[in-house]
C-alpha cells in the first residue's frame, strides 16, 4: 500500500512538473503570428521588421528603418520567454549606448501583445496588433519631453 502511495505521489509530480513545462511556453506561442517579415512603405523610408523563431522560448528580430540607401534605424529585438514572463529586449545601434532596453509583457489580449517599461525615456510601450489581410500594427508610445506621443505603422507581411 505504501508504495502504490508513494507511486501515485511520484507519478503526481512528474505530471505536474510537465504540465508546468508545457504551460511555460503558452505566452511565446501566441507570439507565432509575428514570425515572418513585415514592411511598411513612408513618405519618409521603408520600415521593415524580420522576425525568426531561435527555439520555443525565443524569438529574434532584426527592424530597419531605410531612407533611400541610408540606414537610420537599426534595431535588434529578441522576444523571450522564461518562465512565466514574456519580454521584448530591444538594442538600438546608437542609442543607449548600444545597451538592450528591455520591456515586460503588460497585456496579451487576443492577437495583440503590449509591452512596458515605464523607466525607459522614450518610449515606455510598444504594442503588437495581428490584424487583417496578412498585416499588423505596431506602435510605440508614452511621455516624450513631457508630452504625450505616439508613432503608428501598419505593416504588410511580405513572406
Amino acid at each position: 500500500m505504501q508504495k502504490t502511495a508513494s507511486f501515485l505521489l511520484l507519478l503526481l509530480i512528474v505530471s505536474a512538473c510537465q504540465k508546468n513545462k508545457n504551460s511555460e511556453k503558452e505566452l511565446i506561442k501566441k507570439a507565432d503570428w509575428l514570425i515572418g517579415n513585415w514592411e511598411t512603405k513612408t513618405n519618409i523610408g521603408t520600415l521593415s521588421e524580420n522576425w525568426k523563431k531561435v527555439n520555443d522560448s525565443t524569438f529574434k528580430a532584426q527592424s530597419l528603418f531605410i531612407k533611400e540607401k541610408d540606414t537610420i534605424h537599426n534595431e535588434s529585438i529578441l522576444l523571450q520567454q522564461k518562465g512565466e514572463f514574456l519580454t521584448y529586449t530591444a538594442t538600438i545601434k546608437g542609442q543607449n549606448d548600444d545597451k538592450p532596453i528591455i520591456f515586460q509583457l503588460k497585456e496579451d489580449v487576443e492577437n495583440e501583445l503590449i509591452f512596458e517599461n515605464l523607466k525607459n525615456d522614450y518610449p515606455q510601450k510598444i504594442s503588437y496588433k495581428k490584424s487583417a489581410n496578412n498585416s499588423l500594427i505596431t506602435q510605440i508610445s508614452g511621455l516624450q519631453l513631457g508630452k504625450p506621443s505616439a508613432e503608428k505603422y501598419i505593416m504588410i507581411k511580405i513572406k
